[in-house]
């Protein structure tokens, strides 16, 4: 009972969040935007096109990075294990990276040519990270892991040899993108990140039973029925893409996903059909309000 009430406060809180957390610092205006918003038509823009878009795409990344978060740190039994685990982050920050050491400017569909190029690094990084796993003709969490942890080595060198080849501005600007953030404008991040975080999140929850399981272990998981194999799999693929989307369009944002998985452990417990909907709310919350703050 008091943990289905715990779930009844975060909803509450994060509604609270995305409905407060656009007029933070807007109070000055608001009588005169409510009254006529024509008469401040630069305060309505900025409103509608950036405050709100900014905090919609912070509750989305950071729901699926929290959520991403709980998956690796259940496949993996590490409390360490964050979404960048597996070298998602690196190989999208390589291709961000690359686009910028080119000096390319372009949209696509109203999609950067940086985020395009990182998403592109990004699905490379989930190939090669596939692929070495399946040269030892199995596909073990232990071998994910290595293979993971190799490709974000191998990328990160990458990064540093293209800021070394590129002029001062071309590394500011890489460094600046490494750092990540929610800076958005308009509402074309947030239609692209929905569909993303959407999808992953109802593939995770329909996995919530075999996650509470693969934390027992594998073998118990695996005397329980479960196709661990094939749960690995899925769970990879899923969580890599929803982590690729978000590094995307956001650059790499990596306290989330480590903090809100133990946080909500501690709130609602480690039943992960409880834990799921708390760390996707808590996730999302906790972002938006530390880029409010």
């Amino acid at each position: 009972m008091r943990r289905n009430l715990t779930l009844f406060i975060l909803l509450a809180l994060a509604v609270a969040a995305l409905l407060v957390c656009p007029f933070v610092g807007m109070e000055a205006i608001l009588p005169s935007m409510v009254l006529d918003p024509t008469e401040n038509a630069t305060g309505y823009g900025i409103f509608w096109q950036i405050r709100v878009p900014r905090v919609c795409v912070g509750f989305l990344a950071g729901s699926a990075l929290a959520v991403c978060g709980m998956a690796f740190q259940a496949l993996f039994r590490n409390a360490l294990a964050t979404p960048y685990t597996l070298g998602v982050s690196s190989g999208a920050a390589v291709g961000a990276a690359l686009c910028l050491r080119l000096g390319l400017s372009f949209s696509l569909l109203g999609i950067s040519g940086a985020t395009l190029f990182a998403f592109l690094g990004a699905v490379g990084a989930i190939l090669l990270v596939y692929g070495l796993t399946r040269l030892r003709r199995g596909f073990t969490t232990a071998t994910m892991l290595l293979a993971g942890i190799a490709v974000s080595f191998f990328a990160s060198s990458l990064i540093m040899l293209i800021q070394y080849l590129g002029e001062f501005t071309q590394a500011f600007r890489i460094v600046r993108w490494l750092m990540g953030g929610v800076e958005v404008m308009g509402y074309d991040a947030v239609f692209n990140l929905l569909p993303v975080t959407a999808a992953g999140a109802f593939i995770l929850f329909s996995l919530t039973h075999e996650l509470n399981l693969l934390m027992t272990g594998e073998d118990l998981a695996v005397s329980r029925g479960v196709e661990v194999r094939r749960v690995r799999l899925v769970l990879f693929f899923a969580t890599s893409m929803m982590v690729g989307g978000v590094v995307a369009f956001c650059g790499p944002i990596g306290f989330v996903g480590m903090m809100a998985p133990h946080i909500c452990r501690l709130l609602v417990g480690a039943n992960h059909r409880r834990l799921m909907p708390a760390t996707l709310l808590f996730g999302g919350l906790f972002l938006v309000v530390c880029d409010t703050f």
